[in-house]
């Protein structure tokens, strides 16, 4: 979370005037000047205004099943529908943790605590991310062994992934794959190097986290224990 958000959620003043008030030199992080309104925090700093500490808000954690045709994003005036739409005014302070392009639906995390966040998003640690997946065409087993191993997407190979449940269905072929990288529109991709077009997209699963019986477009609030697991 930015300096600036982290005071305007915690009720000092209005984003804007957070600006003010931080270019001011009136704002200390852990005993530091800081002049940089975007300057990253996580609430854990010690962090006062005028001399006055910060006590920031608790943490809110919401797991989202997201339906096709929103774009994840905070903030876009071009988007006509966003994954923000979907949540009530008290939780649109909140950030998605990732993200899934417009025509991909499922699970999507929000949260307002930064570090938990960059734990989710960043590859070192290694975070599985499962997909249902109906592509255009058979699938052959060559195929599929060769999209395991990694393919190169933009000039990078993809880290080893797992393809499992493969069904044919006609001319489609509908799998479940699990990756633990998050880079963008990567499962499409993945498969579009191989010359398989994605029909359908649906993240079911984020570590331990699953939609359950979480039905499209609704959403529910994390237990410190699913929270903690992750």
């Amino acid at each position: 979370m930015r300096l600036q958000v982290f005071l305007s959620h915690n009720g000092v003043c209005s984003r804007r005037e957070a600006m003010d008030v931080i270019q001011a030199g009136r704002v200390r992080v852990n005993g530091c000047m800081v002049k940089e309104p975007s300057t990253p925090v996580d609430g854990s700093e010690d962090i006062s205004v005028d001399g006055r500490k910060i006590l920031s808000k608790d943490y809110t954690y919401i797991l989202l099943h997201k339906p096709a045709g929103y774009t994840t994003t905070k903030d876009d005036p071009h988007a006509p529908k966003t994954v923000m739409d979907l949540l009530p005014g008290h939780l649109r302070h909140l950030s998605p943790v990732g993200r899934l392009d417009r025509d991909t639906e499922g699970l999507l995390l929000f949260t307002n605590d930064g570090a938990w966040a960059q734990k989710l998003t960043h590859p070192k640690f290694h975070l599985d991310k499962t997909y249902h997946v109906r592509i255009a065409g058979k699938l052959k087993p060559e195929t599929k062994r060769h999209i395991e191993a990694g393919v190169m997407l933009e000039g990078r190979k993809t880290a080893p992934c797992r393809i499992t449940d493969v069904r044919y269905n006609g001319s489609d072929t509908g799998l479940t794959i699990t990756i633990h990288e998050g880079r963008k529109r990567q499962v499409r991709g993945m498969f579009y190097s191989v010359d398989h077009r994605v029909i359908y997209l649906k993240r079911i699963a984020v570590g331990r986290l699953t939609l359950e019986n979480l039905k499209t477009g609704q959403w529910r609030e994390l237990s410190l224990k699913e929270v903690e697991n992750l």
